[in-house]
């Protein structure tokens, strides 16, 4: 499971890099550069690792090709998560062509004494850092780009249902984040109250909207629109927190 580590590495840094540039190229080159650093540092220079990092090289590259342009356009929002999908399929099934994690990456992971960290294989210890990267940026990418795909979100310059949530792109990282950390801390049934505290807090809100907006008569975004955003993107949001945990376990 080096490799699908090593994807989720790259396109972690490369949508990063793709929220604080407008250089469109910068994330198509961050994503090679990222493969072939993991490569170096984790010691998968073998020849069975040279093909599944090509493969995770051109996933990397097609999910930032076609989610910008997703992004921009609003078509075809499906192309990226299928490119992804697909990706991590392939390394998934060839991970037997892997070879352990070696080099400073795993040289660090016996050495150091962190708690929590000291623990861990060097693989696992791949796989959480992979999994945190795509709990942020990545991962709302993976919410908006479900929520387009079920026509949740309407095209740039209309509109957005987004706009009466205010701080769904702060909250989602850390909700996952937090989501993540309790279950590999062993607290899943805390994780869940997670969950229920965000219905809770939500609902009011989009309750006190709902009667605004039919005072005011109000007929740009629907209350059902908002209601559908909420619930889709949370669901797709605790989906990515909760398939990250079970990888990095």
């Amino acid at each position: 499971m080096s490799a699908l580590a090593v994807l989720l590495i790259a396109i972690g840094l490369a949508d990063m890099c793709r929220r604080i540039t407008r250089r469109a190229w910068l994330p198509v080159v961050v994503v090679p550069a990222a493969v072939v650093g993991c490569a170096l540092l984790a010691g998968l220079w073998h020849r069975g690792d040279i093909p599944l990092l090509v493969i995770a090289c051109a996933a990397g590259i097609a999910w930032e090709v076609l989610g910008a342009r997703a992004e921009r356009t609003g078509h075809r929002p499906w192309a990226p998560l299928l490119a992804l999908g697909a990706g991590a399929a392939l390394v998934i099934v060839l991970s037997g062509w892997a070879s352990d994690v070696a080099g400073p990456v795993g040289r660090w992971a016996e050495w150091t004494q962190l708690p929590g960290v000291g623990g861990l294989t060097a693989d696992r210890l791949l796989m959480v850092v992979a999994v945190i990267l795509l709990q942020l940026v990545t991962g709302n990418q993976l919410v908006r780009l479900v929520l387009g795909s079920v026509g949740a979100v309407k095209p740039a310059g209309q509109p957005q249902p987004s706009d009466r949530l205010k701080g769904g792109r702060l909250l989602g990282p850390m909700e996952r984040l937090l989501i993540l950390g309790l279950g590999l801390a062993g607290q899943l049934a805390a994780a869940t109250a997670v969950v229920a505290a965000k219905s809770i807090i939500r609902f009011p809100e989009i309750n006190a909207q709902k009667a605004k907006a039919n005072g005011n008569g109000d007929l740009g975004i629907g209350i059902d629109e908002v209601t559908e955003y909420f619930l889709v993107g949370s669901f797709a949001s605790w989906i990515i927190a909760l398939g990250g945990l079970a990888l990095a376990q």
